[in-house]
């Protein structure tokens, strides 16, 4: 009988969470943000041109409404700039301020940092592995996807 601590999909979980909580303690301690923060911040940064809410919410992976308590916590603070739609009158375009743009700057290089430690605690041949290993399981998750949606 299989044990919850054995599947794959709990264990990559399990590790994902560990490696967000300590990026979440530092993020905190070093640039005052949250780890929902960071994430905005860098998916704005990254961005080069402004992002709706929309986008943005979906480039995170949580729903426009946590999306919003977020951004709009990050604009108060003058992090995030909000400027009219051309497009759409109605609609926001996100943007990092100035303020923005350098905290961004701080915390991406922060998070290079975290990611070479963790990576070079694997070899060569490992990081190889775990890469192309990463693909695949990616690629078989959008095909499982596909396919339950294919049973509705």
């Amino acid at each position: 009988m299989t044990v919850i601590r054995e599947l794959l999909s709990y264990r990559l979980h399990t590790v994902a969470n560990l490696l967000s909580r300590g990026a979440e303690l530092r993020y905190r301690r070093e640039f005052g943000v949250s780890l929902w923060e960071w994430r905005s911040i860098a998916l704005l940064g990254a961005s080069g041109t402004p992002l709706s809410l929309n986008e943005l919410a979906r480039s995170a992976g949580v729903d426009k409404s946590q999306m919003s308590r977020v951004v709009s916590g990050l604009s108060s603070r003058g992090i995030v700039s909000r400027e009219a739609d051309a497009v759409d009158g109605r609609g926001v375009r996100l943007a990092l301020s100035k303020a923005g743009r350098k905290l961004y700057l701080g915390l991406i290089r922060a998070a290079a940092d975290r990611d070479a430690a963790f990576r070079n605690c694997l070899s060569a041949r490992e990081k190889q592995v775990f890469d192309k290993a990463l693909l695949k399981l990616a690629f078989q998750a959008r095909e499982f996807i596909q396919r339950e949606k294919a049973q509705k």
